[in-house]
């Protein structure tokens, strides 16, 4: 008999090793293919345009283009800058998901760019369609996870912050009461890449991730405040809560690349 049980113990065992093999790599395999990515590398077919100054669809000066599977932005067609605020908008929005992307500064700041705008872009959120953005309107109405540069003078200057175009967003239980929010993230000095992450659960949980590190978190991002100008009044109805919207990347005067931007749709944790 222990000729047989041995064997048997054996070839049971073999079994539930591989059947545990086989159920982690479906899971990593299906949790891979939960991530889509938003840009392919080659193009910006998937993407709208709309600069202030300029009618919806006009990438005016080539701002937006690619190179190298990255999203550049550039200002070598510009002459002054003169307020041409701009941004890409992904092609449909979205209420819950994770967002990954790659950050760099590059260059110099544009003649005639805002000095705040020095080594300082984002990615807007629960962003109104820009194609209801008038030719003078100069941000959308969303919210900003904002990305900033170092200067390289050994002062802190976070990345990852949250400000807020014609929106507000409760933070610490109350209505933030600066257009801005500083993440708690490290300095990012030079043209390195840097990794950004956003979780947005529709109407309720923001979480900012810089580098793996949650930075910031806040609440019910909604419409109000001012910072945008130039917007429709029908649109900018104030304390109505944007549980979705339009992802956007930003132009405001400061060269920067953006790569390996992803998204994870959490539309199922809305249903639960």
């Amino acid at each position: 008999m222990r000729k047989i049980i041995f064997p048997l113990l054996f070839l049971g065992l073999f079994l539930m090793v591989g059947c545990t093999w086989n159920s982690n790599t479906k899971s990593r395999s299906n949790s891979e293919k939960e991530w889509v990515s938003l840009f392919n590398g080659k193009d910006m077919n998937d993407w709208m345009v709309k600069i202030h100054h300029h009618e919806f669809g006009d990438n005016y000066g080539n701002t937006f283009r690619v190179k190298d599977s990255a999203i550049q932005v550039r200002y070598d067609q510009y002459d002054d800058f003169n307020d041409q605020f701009g941004h890409l908008y992904y092609k449909v929005p979205y209420s819950y998901y994770h967002l990954k992307l790659e950050y760099r500064f590059v260059g110099e700041l544009q003649k005639g760019a805002p000095s705040y705008t020095l080594r300082n872009s984002g990615v807007m959120f629960h962003s109104q369609d820009p194609r209801t953005m008038p030719k003078e309107q100069d941000w959308p109405i969303s919210v900003e996870m904002q990305f900033l540069g170092g200067l390289g003078d050994g002062k802190p200057r976070p990345t990852g912050n949250m400000c807020s175009p014609g929106t507000n967003v409760v933070y610490k239980g109350k209505i933030a009461d600066s257009h801005c929010l500083n993440s708690t993230s490290k300095t990012y000095d030079g043209d390195r890449w840097v990794s950004a992450e956003l979780i947005v659960l529709g109407d309720s949980l923001v979480t900012h991730i810089i580098e793996g590190d949650t930075v910031l978190q806040y609440a019910k991002p909604q419409i109000g405040g001012d910072v945008a100008n130039g917007y429709d009044p029908k649109i900018k109805i104030d304390g109505k809560l944007l549980k979705n919207g339009y992802i956007a990347l930003q132009s405001e005067g400061q060269p920067v690349d953006f790569r390996n931007i992803k998204i994870k749709d959490l539309s199922s944790i809305d249903s639960q």
